[in-house]
């Protein structure tokens, strides 16, 4: 059963989601979950401030801190208006607001999961909690392997700023000579195709055959974003399709360099350049069925086995420590003498 929050209700609140951002907080508070001995949550930006009793155990899995509030604090305030005049203030005001209550909440949980070893470490500077890494599931069996490759480079992605479609477009500019594919839309669809010249293709949002087939054809997979984990890339890797990808994040911990893709190590145009013609280079070198093959440790199988056994280790470890509590305190009380309490 889904029970949304007040947030549902309000206007426009499907598609004008993000500007209701300061009421987030407000609402994943709402929910009442006393009935509920164990409480799983899945936190991209507030679920981990969920209520709950001492008595019950509350396991969150992390996906990251509230990016803007953070590590895209900056990059939020100076991109379009932003950070201008009236609007920054309310956005600074706003943002402050959440690293508050974002630290405060951190409390709640119980447990961390975190979905990468580079979340983990934002996890312990920001909430100083210690996380367990559980890589999040990938539907690798829908991504078929395709050893035969077509001459384009692809990109699929939510057209949003801090993707950096922008840097990957400048790029191919620069490269009137290669074929660009960028799949997804978003906000920045309209700025970005402005910019692109005749050797760059839009599609917009595919289903998943459209998308798998676009995937599975491409010389190569174009990752330019600074990612808590990402799972584009995966699926590209579960295609046999090399990628080549921002050498910070989570990145790092997906894409094995020289082996299942290659990684430049700026975020920008210039070395995503170089980082093409180097791939253009070697390319007879990487073998597409080791690379599905490697994708494959990120199965949703590998997930669910690994979650569901951090979850039931907690759970018996959090109602055997209750119980033993309980007992000791019983134990005790028996053991006093009345007389004890009355002096």
């Amino acid at each position: 059963m889904i029970i949304p929050s007040f947030l549902q209700k309000l206007p426009w609140s499907v598609k004008k989601y993000r500007s209701y951002l300061p009421l987030y907080p407000l609402a994943i508070e709402q929910f009442d979950l006393r009935e509920y001995n164990v409480i799983l949550s899945s936190s991209f930006i507030v679920a981990k401030g969920l209520l709950t009793n001492t008595d019950q155990l509350h396991i969150c899995y992390m996906h990251n801190p509230i990016r803007p509030a953070w590590e895209l604090y900056q990059q939020f305030l100076s991109h379009g208006s932003n950070g201008k005049r009236i609007k920054g203030f309310f956005s600074r005001l706003i943002l402050h607001y959440l690293r508050l209550w974002d630290v405060t909440s951190a409390n709640r949980v119980d447990h961390y999961i975190a979905n990468s070893k580079f979340t983990a470490e934002r996890i312990k500077k920001i909430y100083n909690k210690d996380a367990t890494v559980i890589y999040p599931p990938v539907d690798i069996e829908i991504f078929k392997l395709q050893e035969i490759k077509e001459d384009y480079y692809v990109t699929a992605s939510r057209l949003v700023y801090h993707k950096r479609i922008d840097i990957i477009v400048e790029a191919f500019n620069r490269m009137p000579d290669k074929k660009l594919v960028i799949v997804g839309d978003g906000p920045e669809l309209k700025n970005l195709q402005k910019l692109a010249h005749s050797n760059i293709t839009f599609v917009k949002h595919q289903p998943n055959d459209g998308l798998i087939k676009y995937l599975q054809n491409a010389r190569a997979f174009v990752f330019a974003a600074y990612e808590d984990f990402g799972i584009a890339p995966i699926e590209a890797m579960a295609c046999g399709t090399p990628v080549l990808a921002f050498g910070k994040g989570g990145s790092t911990e997906t894409v094995i360099n020289n082996k299942t893709g290659l990684l430049f190590s700026e975020q920008n145009a210039a070395s995503i350049c170089n980082c093409v013609l180097q791939f253009e280079n070697v390319s007879h070198l990487f073998n597409p069925k080791s690379i599905s093959l490697y994708a494959e440790k990120f199965s949703k199988e590998r997930f669910e086995k690994e979650y569901k056994l951090f979850v039931d280790n907690k759970v018996k470890a959090f109602f055997k420590a209750e119980d033993d509590y309980s007992n000791n305190a019983e134990n005790q009380l028996s053991a006093t003498p009345l007389q004890d309490f009355l002096q």
